[in-house]
Protein backbone atom coordinates (compact mmCIF):
# COMPACT_ATOMS: atom_id res chain seq x y z
CA UNK A 1 0.00 0.00 0.00
CA UNK A 2 3.01 2.17 0.66
CA UNK A 3 4.79 1.68 -2.61
CA UNK A 4 1.97 2.55 -4.44
CA UNK A 5 1.39 5.85 -2.64
CA UNK A 6 4.80 6.91 -3.07
CA UNK A 7 4.42 5.43 -7.00
CA UNK A 8 0.71 7.43 -7.28
CA UNK A 9 3.03 10.67 -5.48
CA UNK A 10 5.30 10.44 -8.55
CA UNK A 11 3.17 9.90 -10.89
CA UNK A 12 0.91 13.14 -10.00
CA UNK A 13 4.42 14.86 -9.69
CA UNK A 14 5.66 13.80 -12.77
CA UNK A 15 2.33 14.95 -14.96
CA UNK A 16 2.21 18.31 -12.75
CA UNK A 17 5.63 18.81 -13.93
CA UNK A 18 5.09 17.83 -17.77
CA UNK A 19 1.63 20.16 -17.76
CA UNK A 20 3.97 22.91 -16.66
CA UNK A 21 6.82 22.58 -19.47
CA UNK A 22 4.01 22.29 -22.22
CA UNK A 23 2.14 25.34 -21.14
CA UNK A 24 5.26 27.29 -20.79
CA UNK A 25 5.89 26.10 -24.32
CA UNK A 26 2.59 27.07 -25.62
CA UNK A 27 2.88 30.67 -24.37
CA UNK A 28 6.32 31.33 -25.70
CA UNK A 29 6.59 35.16 -24.19
CA UNK A 30 9.16 36.24 -26.63
CA UNK A 31 6.48 35.32 -29.65
CA UNK A 32 4.10 37.89 -30.96
CA UNK A 33 0.25 37.74 -30.11
CA UNK A 34 -1.50 36.15 -32.50
CA UNK A 35 -3.38 38.95 -33.44
CA UNK A 36 -0.62 41.11 -33.58
CA UNK A 37 -0.99 43.41 -37.00
CA UNK A 38 3.13 43.37 -37.11
CA UNK A 39 4.67 41.16 -35.48
CA UNK A 40 8.16 42.50 -36.65
CA UNK A 41 7.40 45.58 -35.08
CA UNK A 42 5.75 43.99 -31.77
CA UNK A 43 9.39 42.11 -31.32
CA UNK A 44 11.32 45.38 -32.43
CA UNK A 45 9.55 47.27 -29.74
CA UNK A 46 9.62 44.81 -27.08
CA UNK A 47 13.24 44.57 -27.91
CA UNK A 48 14.19 48.22 -27.72
CA UNK A 49 12.18 48.24 -24.29
CA UNK A 50 14.04 45.79 -22.86
CA UNK A 51 17.21 47.14 -24.41
CA UNK A 52 16.82 50.64 -22.26
CA UNK A 53 15.94 48.77 -19.17
CA UNK A 54 19.33 47.18 -19.21
CA UNK A 55 17.61 43.52 -19.56
CA UNK A 56 21.08 42.65 -22.36
CA UNK A 57 19.59 38.68 -22.62
CA UNK A 58 16.43 39.29 -22.84
CA UNK A 59 16.56 42.09 -25.58
CA UNK A 60 18.40 39.88 -27.72
CA UNK A 61 15.92 37.08 -27.79
CA UNK A 62 13.62 39.12 -29.09
CA UNK A 63 15.99 41.32 -31.56
CA UNK A 64 16.91 37.40 -32.82
CA UNK A 65 13.46 36.55 -33.21
CA UNK A 66 12.90 38.98 -35.10
CA UNK A 67 16.86 38.11 -37.18
CA UNK A 68 16.06 35.04 -37.71
CA UNK A 69 12.19 34.83 -38.29
CA UNK A 70 11.48 37.89 -40.79
CA UNK A 71 13.94 38.22 -43.04
CA UNK A 72 11.99 40.95 -45.51
CA UNK A 73 11.15 43.04 -42.41
CA UNK A 74 12.15 46.86 -42.22
CA UNK A 75 12.78 46.19 -38.83
CA UNK A 76 15.95 43.86 -39.62
CA UNK A 77 18.59 46.15 -39.92
CA UNK A 78 17.37 47.90 -36.81
CA UNK A 79 17.76 44.52 -34.89
CA UNK A 80 20.84 43.31 -35.90
CA UNK A 81 22.29 46.72 -34.36
CA UNK A 82 20.52 46.02 -31.32
CA UNK A 83 22.21 42.49 -30.89
CA UNK A 84 25.38 44.18 -30.93
CA UNK A 85 24.07 47.33 -28.58
CA UNK A 86 23.14 44.37 -25.84
CA UNK A 87 26.06 42.43 -26.02
CA UNK A 88 27.94 46.06 -25.44
CA UNK A 89 25.51 46.65 -22.74
CA UNK A 90 27.24 43.63 -20.66
CA UNK A 91 30.74 45.15 -21.06
CA UNK A 92 32.42 41.85 -20.59
CA UNK A 93 35.44 40.43 -22.56
CA UNK A 94 33.34 37.42 -23.94
CA UNK A 95 30.51 39.96 -24.89
CA UNK A 96 32.67 42.65 -26.38
CA UNK A 97 33.79 39.74 -28.43
CA UNK A 98 30.31 38.76 -30.11
CA UNK A 99 29.24 42.58 -29.93
CA UNK A 100 32.40 43.39 -32.84
CA UNK A 101 30.64 40.21 -34.28
CA UNK A 102 27.46 41.68 -35.05
CA UNK A 103 28.57 44.99 -36.25
CA UNK A 104 31.24 43.77 -38.79
CA UNK A 105 28.29 41.61 -40.14
CA UNK A 106 26.01 44.83 -39.92
CA UNK A 107 28.52 46.60 -42.03
CA UNK A 108 29.33 43.53 -44.29
CA UNK A 109 25.27 42.98 -45.26
CA UNK A 110 24.57 46.76 -45.02
CA UNK A 111 27.19 49.14 -46.33
CA UNK A 112 25.68 51.62 -47.49
CA UNK A 113 22.49 51.44 -44.72
CA UNK A 114 21.61 55.36 -42.96
CA UNK A 115 22.95 53.97 -39.64
CA UNK A 116 26.23 52.26 -41.37
CA UNK A 117 27.92 55.19 -39.67
CA UNK A 118 26.65 54.07 -35.79
CA UNK A 119 27.74 50.33 -36.69
CA UNK A 120 31.21 51.49 -37.35
CA UNK A 121 31.20 53.65 -34.14
CA UNK A 122 29.79 50.68 -31.82
CA UNK A 123 32.57 48.26 -33.75
CA UNK A 124 35.19 50.80 -32.49
CA UNK A 125 33.57 51.84 -28.80
CA UNK A 126 33.52 47.95 -28.36
CA UNK A 127 37.98 47.82 -28.66
CA UNK A 128 37.59 51.39 -26.66
CA UNK A 129 35.82 49.22 -23.85
CA UNK A 130 39.06 46.48 -24.19
CA UNK A 131 41.83 49.02 -24.08
CA UNK A 132 44.27 48.27 -20.90
CA UNK A 133 46.46 51.06 -18.88
CA UNK A 134 49.55 52.33 -20.32
CA UNK A 135 51.48 49.77 -18.46
CA UNK A 136 49.92 46.77 -20.26
CA UNK A 137 49.39 45.94 -23.37
CA UNK A 138 47.91 48.36 -26.03
CA UNK A 139 46.83 45.97 -28.67
CA UNK A 140 42.92 46.97 -27.79
CA UNK A 141 44.15 50.60 -28.19
CA UNK A 142 45.63 50.16 -31.42
CA UNK A 143 42.48 48.62 -32.99
CA UNK A 144 40.19 51.46 -31.35
CA UNK A 145 42.50 54.14 -33.27
CA UNK A 146 41.94 52.07 -36.56
CA UNK A 147 38.48 51.77 -36.20
CA UNK A 148 37.53 55.59 -35.54
CA UNK A 149 40.24 56.66 -37.84
CA UNK A 150 38.15 54.57 -40.39
CA UNK A 151 34.92 56.49 -38.99
CA UNK A 152 36.11 59.74 -39.96
CA UNK A 153 37.19 58.51 -43.50
CA UNK A 154 34.37 57.12 -44.14
CA UNK A 155 31.45 59.17 -42.10
CA UNK A 156 33.11 62.79 -41.96
CA UNK A 157 29.48 64.36 -41.83
CA UNK A 158 28.04 61.88 -39.05
CA UNK A 159 26.38 63.25 -36.28
CA UNK A 160 28.48 60.91 -34.01
CA UNK A 161 31.48 62.99 -35.25
CA UNK A 162 32.42 64.74 -31.93
CA UNK A 163 32.14 61.74 -29.90
CA UNK A 164 34.57 59.87 -31.92
CA UNK A 165 36.69 62.65 -32.10
CA UNK A 166 36.74 62.43 -27.82
CA UNK A 167 36.76 59.28 -27.52
CA UNK A 168 39.82 58.98 -30.63
CA UNK A 169 41.86 61.36 -28.63
CA UNK A 170 41.47 59.74 -25.29
CA UNK A 171 42.93 56.68 -26.97
CA UNK A 172 45.55 58.24 -28.83
CA UNK A 173 46.34 59.63 -25.76
CA UNK A 174 46.58 56.16 -24.17
CA UNK A 175 48.91 54.69 -26.43
CA UNK A 176 51.20 58.02 -26.53
CA UNK A 177 51.38 57.82 -22.50
CA UNK A 178 52.30 53.97 -23.17
CA UNK A 179 55.34 55.18 -25.16
CA UNK A 180 56.29 58.14 -22.98
CA UNK A 181 56.19 55.65 -20.30
CA UNK A 182 58.87 53.25 -21.95
CA UNK A 183 60.76 56.65 -22.83
CA UNK A 184 60.95 57.76 -19.35
CA UNK A 185 62.18 54.19 -18.11
CA UNK A 186 65.15 54.52 -20.36
CA UNK A 187 65.84 58.14 -19.05
CA UNK A 188 65.65 56.48 -15.23
CA UNK A 189 68.51 53.78 -16.54
CA UNK A 190 70.55 56.65 -18.19
CA UNK A 191 69.96 55.18 -21.99
CA UNK A 192 69.72 58.49 -22.94
CA UNK A 193 69.80 57.57 -26.96
CA UNK A 194 66.93 55.40 -26.19
CA UNK A 195 65.14 57.82 -24.64
CA UNK A 196 65.76 60.42 -27.08
CA UNK A 197 64.63 57.99 -30.31
CA UNK A 198 61.30 56.62 -28.12
CA UNK A 199 60.28 60.89 -27.37
CA UNK A 200 61.51 61.74 -31.43
CA UNK A 201 59.17 59.02 -32.60
CA UNK A 202 56.22 59.89 -30.32
CA UNK A 203 56.27 63.56 -31.11
CA UNK A 204 56.39 63.08 -35.03
CA UNK A 205 53.45 60.31 -35.03
CA UNK A 206 51.19 62.17 -32.43
CA UNK A 207 52.13 65.82 -31.98
CA UNK A 208 48.60 66.53 -30.58
CA UNK A 209 49.15 64.41 -27.30
CA UNK A 210 47.43 66.15 -24.56
CA UNK A 211 50.46 65.72 -22.25
CA UNK A 212 52.97 66.64 -24.60
CA UNK A 213 54.32 69.29 -21.74
CA UNK A 214 56.02 65.96 -19.84
CA UNK A 215 57.22 64.91 -23.24
CA UNK A 216 59.07 68.03 -23.95
CA UNK A 217 60.42 68.16 -20.56
CA UNK A 218 61.86 64.87 -20.27
CA UNK A 219 63.27 65.04 -23.96
CA UNK A 220 64.62 68.41 -23.03
CA UNK A 221 66.27 66.84 -19.99
CA UNK A 222 67.77 63.68 -22.00
CA UNK A 223 69.35 66.42 -24.82
CA UNK A 224 70.83 67.93 -22.01
CA UNK A 225 72.27 64.32 -20.66
CA UNK A 226 74.14 64.04 -23.78
CA UNK A 227 75.19 67.59 -24.27
CA UNK A 228 73.34 68.82 -26.70
CA UNK A 229 71.92 71.94 -25.01
CA UNK A 230 70.84 74.16 -28.36
CA UNK A 231 68.83 71.46 -29.26
CA UNK A 232 67.09 71.29 -25.55
CA UNK A 233 66.69 74.93 -25.47
CA UNK A 234 63.46 74.43 -27.90
CA UNK A 235 61.50 71.81 -25.98
CA UNK A 236 61.56 74.39 -22.61
CA UNK A 237 60.29 77.06 -24.60
CA UNK A 238 57.39 74.60 -26.37
CA UNK A 239 56.24 74.58 -22.23
CA UNK A 240 55.98 78.19 -21.25
CA UNK A 241 54.34 78.91 -25.07
CA UNK A 242 51.98 76.11 -25.48
CA UNK A 243 51.01 75.73 -21.43
CA UNK A 244 49.84 78.07 -18.94
CA UNK A 245 49.29 75.71 -16.44
CA UNK A 246 51.59 72.49 -16.13
CA UNK A 247 53.59 70.82 -13.58
CA UNK A 248 56.67 71.10 -15.64
CA UNK A 249 56.23 75.18 -16.29
CA UNK A 250 58.50 76.23 -13.54
CA UNK A 251 61.58 73.75 -14.12
CA UNK A 252 61.17 74.56 -17.59
CA UNK A 253 61.81 78.58 -17.05
CA UNK A 254 64.71 77.62 -14.98
CA UNK A 255 66.65 75.76 -17.48
CA UNK A 256 65.58 77.95 -20.38
CA UNK A 257 67.52 81.14 -17.73
CA UNK A 258 70.29 78.62 -17.51
CA UNK A 259 70.62 77.59 -20.61
CA UNK A 260 70.46 81.38 -21.87
CA UNK A 261 73.09 82.25 -19.47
Amino acid sequence: MMLLTRFTRFTFALLAVTILVTACAARDPIAPPADAPEPDKYLFDQGKAQLERRRWLTAREYFRRLVDGYPQSPYRADAKLGIGDSYLGEDSPEAQVYALNEFREFLSFFPTHPRADYAQYRLALAYYQQMLAPQRDQTATKDTIREFELFLERYPNSSLKPEVEVQLREARDRLATADLEVGKHYFRQKWYPGAIERFAALLKRDPAFTHRDELYYYMGEALLEVDRPVEALPFYDRIVKEFEKSEYLERAQRRIAELKK
